[in-house]
């Protein structure tokens, strides 16, 4: 039970110092004039003022509430290595017993766990929440048990007591960590581009070469090993082997007495780009259609075109020697054998033997398929015939032979149950509503995927891998009629452009394929294949743990299914022949960019009420009280400040002037002062 005297004026304290100031003015006046009841008038007038302010006497009756120590504990991934864990929880249990064991003193222990997605260390994240939620002015202390690697701290959080870290970990932890600079997201293939390496050993890391084992790995294959120097950035030149998804992946191998391998591994995932398509279009003669892949291939401004046409028709016979026909020079020397590779695609359209290009040349064309390079073939009335491009070299590296019959009636291109699947021909626009085509070139299929069919369900579109290459036949020189809007057009551009794109490898037109997105920890994985059914798929983490997954068909060709990732890392999906890699999350989280357990970080946070950092292999520091503004820790100890916070239960007022008591004091005062003065 405690008690106060407490004020409640009756009137505003500016209007109460005003009538002050006039009964002052007043006694003073009398004791001018020589009063002898001027005594008495300012003791009454002293009785009002003190009625105007309105005095009682406060009684509360105060239960003492108990203070609050918050006892956090780091559970991030970085307090897993070594024995941080059991010295953590130790700690803990033995804190949160000699708290409870203090006078009227209680232990909040809270848990901070890693922060969402790659955020590190929330400590001062979790403990804003945590003060949120009890009262300001009984917390009497706070103590962290941490590794004091914490990512958030300059959060703005105004500490309402002492906050002590204890740091885990030994003062002998020693780790190397592999980090990569200036890893761009795309890259040209074919073309370097430098990435930065460096390689640290951080802490008490024992002396030795000065340098380290590095091993990389593209896409999951073997590594290569390279020695490399310790603390130095390291310029390395990278060259993407192909497009789309590329996995680098850039190791350290564990040394002895390491702390951790989490941080040794860098995975960079870059996409591979063409910078130019180089493109060469040979016409063997002026036809509406030559103009529709002209188009095609100049409205794409990453195509480099080089086109020739053979002007003169093959009825034509003037004498003009064959190498004065073109308007230039047709370079073919230069073309189909010095600078053949430079090309991505070779495109014949309507072309047949006449001499321009001899058997050699065509059959260095036929190895540069074989090689890896990619020949179209737009077959004309002349493929038919005696000279016939298929009666050539590059016969033995086409598709298809040709019947010597020409179908020269209309009919409507149709996708065929394998083109339904392929990316090539899959969903094209408007399938069943395309016009008809006039002309085309019976073949005999002897090798390939007929993905479009024409006349009778012969073969019109076949495309087939030869050797590193590939190589198409479109037999029918019609294409242009869908451009032209014939009986309503068709999607002609976009299938020349599926088309080109497919023989230039594109990875998104591969018809067999295993790709990954990653979003965080999760994974959509996308199985292409011209197959009815595909295996289930084999999931390997970071740790070797294999799990196999059922993938489900959402469109014709195409299984897909999604996957959870336990922890991250490199993942390696193989599903029949066709493998992947895909990272989730950075290999090296930020949790173990640094994993030396340092006390600078946590320094300008806890300077603020003068707390303390102690590490607990030195033992477990004492608790003391302290008052607050004086230094909160010490050599062994840290310091709690008693807050002797209460609870109001009950709150009595008694009026010490009563009104009846002032008009009484103050009426008999000017009542004396009148009568003195009265008898002078």
């Amino acid at each position: 039970m405690t008690g106060n005297i407490i004020f409640d004026p009756l009137i505003p304290w500016t209007l109460l110092v005003v009538v002050a100031l006039v009964a002052l003015s007043g006694v003073i006046l009398a004791v001018v004039r020589g009063l002898n009841g001027w005594a008495l008038r300012a003791l009454a007038a002293l009785v009002v003022l003190a009625a105007l302010t309105g005095p009682s006497y406060q009684q509360e009756d105060r239960a003492p509430l108990t203070d609050i120590v918050m006892l956090l504990e780091d559970k991030s991934a970085s307090q897993d290595l070594s024995d941080r864990p059991n010295q953590t929880t130790s700690a803990a249990d033995t804190l949160e017993k000699q708290i409870n064991a203090r006078p009227n003193t209680e232990v909040r222990r809270i848990t901070v766990p890693d922060g969402a997605g790659d955020a590190g260390t929330q400590l001062m994240t979790t403990l804003s929440n945590a003060l949120a939620e009890e009262p300001r002015a009984r917390i009497a202390g706070i103590i962290a048990l941490s590794d004091g690697q914490v990512h958030d701290t300059d959060l703005p959080l105004v500490l309402p007591a002492p906050m002590h870290v204890l740091l885990t970990g030994k003062s002998t932890d020693w780790d190397r960590r592999l980090s990569v600079k200036n890893a761009p997201a795309f890259a040209i293939i074919g073309e370097p581009v430098t990435l930065t390496l460096r390689i640290d050993d951080m802490g008490a890391a024992p002396t030795g070469s000065g340098m380290a084992p590095l091993d990389i790995s593209v896409d999951g294959s073997d590594p290569q090993s390279f020695q490399v120097p310790l603390g130095e950035d390291i310029e390395l030149p990278v060259t993407l082997p192909h497009g789309g998804r590329n996995v680098i992946q850039f190791t350290v191998p564990m040394a002895t007495g390491e702390l951790t391998d989490r941080n040794n591994t860098a995975l960079i995932q870059m996409n591979g780009v063409r910078d130019r398509l180089r493109v060469l279009l040979v016409s063997g003669e002026p036809h509406p259609g030559g103009r529709t892949w002209r188009n095609l291939l100049k409205s794409d401004s990453s195509v480099d075109l080089v086109h020739f046409t053979i002007l003169r028709p093959p009825e034509k016979q003037d004498g003009v020697p064959v190498s004065e026909l073109s308007l230039i020079a047709f370079p073919t020397r230069e073309l189909f054998l010095e600078k053949i590779d430079d090309f991505d695609l070779i495109i014949f359209d309507r072309y047949k033997r006449r001499g321009i290009l001899p058997a050699l040349y065509l059959d260095n064309v036929a190895n540069y398929i074989r090689q890896g390079g990619a020949v179209l073939v737009a077959a004309g009335a002349d493929f038919a015939g005696a000279d016939s491009i298929f009666r050539s070299p590059l016969g033995s590296v086409l598709p298809a032979a040709p019947t010597a019959r020409v179908l020269d009636e209309p009919y409507r291109p149709v996708v065929t149950d394998l083109g339904e699947r392929h990316p090539v021909t899959t969903q094209l626009p408007g399938v069943g509503e395309w016009g008809r085509w006039l002309r085309q070139i019976d073949v005999s299929e002897t090798a390939g995927n007929v993905v479009m069919s024409g006349v009778d369900d012969r073969p019109l579109l076949i495309l087939d891998r030869v050797g590193e290459g590939r190589v198409a036949l479109l037999a029918s020189d019609h294409a242009w009629l869908w451009n032209r809007g014939y009986e309503g057009g068709g999607p002609q551009l976009e299938l020349l452009r599926r088309l080109a794109h497919w023989m230039m490898k594109e990875p998104e037109l591969e018809e067999e394929s295993l790709t990954a997105d990653a979003t965080g920890q999760n994974m959509r994985i996308k199985r292409r294949t011209l197959a009815e059914t595909v295996p289930p798929l084999s999931v390997t983490d970071p740790s070797g743990t294999t799990t196999e997954l059922t993938l489900l068909e959402t469109s014709p060709g195409v299984f897909e299914g999604s996957f959870a990732g336990p922890e991250i890392g490199l993942y390696r999906l193989s599903n029949g022949d066709k493998n992947a890699v895909i990272g989730l999350g950075p290999a090296a989280p930020r949790e173990f960019e640094k994993t030396i357990a340092t006390a600078d970080i946590m320094v300008p946070v806890l300077s603020e009420m003068r707390g303390g950092i102690l590490r607990l292999e030195e033992g477990l520091p004492r608790l003391r009280n302290v008052r607050i503004g004086r230094p909160a820790a010490g050599r062994g100890w840290i310091g709690l400040t008693p807050r002797a916070a209460f609870e109001t239960r009950d709150i009595r007022q008694t009026n010490l002037l009563p009104g009846w008591l002032v008009l009484l004091l103050s009426a008999g005062l000017i009542t004396a002062a009148w009568l003195r003065e009265g008898r002078r």
